[in-house]
C-alpha cells in the first residue's frame, strides 16, 4: 500500500477517535462508572448509556457519561489531587529542610551550652572566688554570642574587644588591690589594652577561632531555614477556576467521554502545569537568589 495513503488512513482514525460521531449516543458508560465508583463517589447520577451533552460546563459539550452533578464532582476532585500532587512532591524536600535545620540548630546550642558549662567549671576549679565574683563577664559573652547565632544584628568583632575591655578593668583592679580606680581611669585603661596587649597574642586568636565556628554556623542554620520557608510558601497554593478547567479537562473529561484510560498528551499537561503555578513563579528569583548563596557561603 502507498506509504502516502497510510499516512492518510491514520490521520483519519485519529481524527475519528477524538470525535464522538452522530451515532455515539446510547453506547455504553460501564468503563465510566466503574472508574468513578471506585473514586467512591455513587453511581446514581452516573447514565448507564452517552447522552447528550449540552449540560456540560467544562467538558466539551459532546456525547458524554457525565451529569452535571459527576462533572462538578470530578472538578473539585481535579483539584484535590493536584493540590495533594503538589504537596506529595515538595514533602520530601520540606522535611529534609526542616529536619535537618532542627537537627543543626540542636546540636549547635548544645555545644555552646556545653562550651559554656565547661569554661565555668575549669575557671571556677583554677581560679576559685576570683572567677566566680566575675562570671557576669563570661555569661554575657555567651549571650552574646547566642543572639549572634540566632540572627541578632551583633559584631563579633565588637563582641569580643567589649569582652576583653570588661577583663583588663577587673585584671587591673585585682592585681593592685592598694588603689582605687575611677571608672574613667579603667576605661581609659581597657583603651590602651590592645597597644599593651596583657595577654599576648589570645585574645585575636580566640576572636579568629569563635568568629570562623558562628559565622559558618549562622550561615548554614540561616540557608536550610530560608530554604525551608521557600519550599513551604511553594505549597500553599490554591487552584482558580481556569487552573481547575484545565485540571479537568486533562484528567477527567476523557473520563466523561466514555475513556477513562486515555491519558493527556505531554503539551497539554505542561500548559495546564504553567497555568496553575503561574502564582508561584515569583519565588523562581527567590530560590535562584538561595542556590547563588549557598554557592558563596559554602
Amino acid at each position: 500500500m502507498d506509504t502516502r495513503l497510510l499516512v492518510w488512513l491514520c490521520t483519519v482514525a485519529a481524527l475519528s477517535g477524538n470525535r464522538s460521531p452522530a451515532g455515539a449516543a446510547g453506547r455504553s458508560c460501564a468503563d465510566t462508572r466503574q472508574v468513578y465508583s471506585e473514586k467512591g463517589y455513587s453511581t446514581s447520577t452516573a447514565p448507564v448509556t452517552q447522552i447528550s451533552g449540552e449540560h456540560l460546563r467544562l467538558c466539551p459539550q459532546d456525547y458524554t457519561c457525565c451529569s452535571s452533578q459527576m462533572e462538578e464532582t470530578l472538578s473539585l476532585q481535579s483539584e484535590r489531587d493536584f493540590l495533594k500532587a503538589i504537596e506529595d512532591n515538595s514533602q520530601f524536600l520540606l522535611t529534609t529542610f526542616t529536619q535537618r535545620h532542627r537537627r543543626f540548630d540542636e546540636f549547635f546550642r548544645e555545644l555552646i551550652d556545653l562550651s559554656e558549662k565547661s569554661m565555668n567549671q575549669m575557671f571556677t576549679k583554677t581560679y576559685g572566688r576570683l572567677f566566680t565574683q566575675n562570671t557576669h563577664l563570661f555569661h554575657e559573652l555567651f549571650v552574646e554570642l547566642r543572639r549572634y547565632y540566632s540572627g541578632g544584628s551583633v559584631s563579633l568583632t565588637e563582641v569580643f574587644s567589649d569582652f576583653w575591655s570588661g577583663v583588663v578593668e577587673r585584671v587591673f583592679s585585682l592585681v593592685n588591690p592598694q588603689y582605687q580606680f575611677s571608672d574613667d581611669y579603667l576605661e581609659c585603661v581597657s583603651k590602651h589594652a590592645e597597644q599593651l596587649q596583657p595577654f599576648g597574642d589570645v585574645p585575636r586568636k580566640l576572636r579568629v577561632q569563635v568568629s570562623r565556628a558562628f559565622i559558618a554556623a549562622r550561615a548554614l542554620s540561616q540557608g536550610l531555614a530560608f530554604g525551608r520557608d521557600i519550599v513551604n510558601t511553594a505549597t500553599k497554593l490554591t487552584a482558580d477556576s481556569e487552573c481547575v478547567r484545565g485540571l479537568m479537562r486533562q484528567w477527567y473529561c476523557p473520563l466523561c467521554r466514555g475513556l477513562p484510560f486515555l491519558r493527556p498528551c505531554h503539551s497539554l499537561c505542561l500548559n495546564v502545569m504553567k497555568g496553575c503555578l503561574a502564582n508561584q513563579a515569583e519565588l523562581d528569583t527567590e530560590w535562584n537568589n538561595f542556590i547563588g548563596w549557598c554557592g558563596e557561603k559554602f
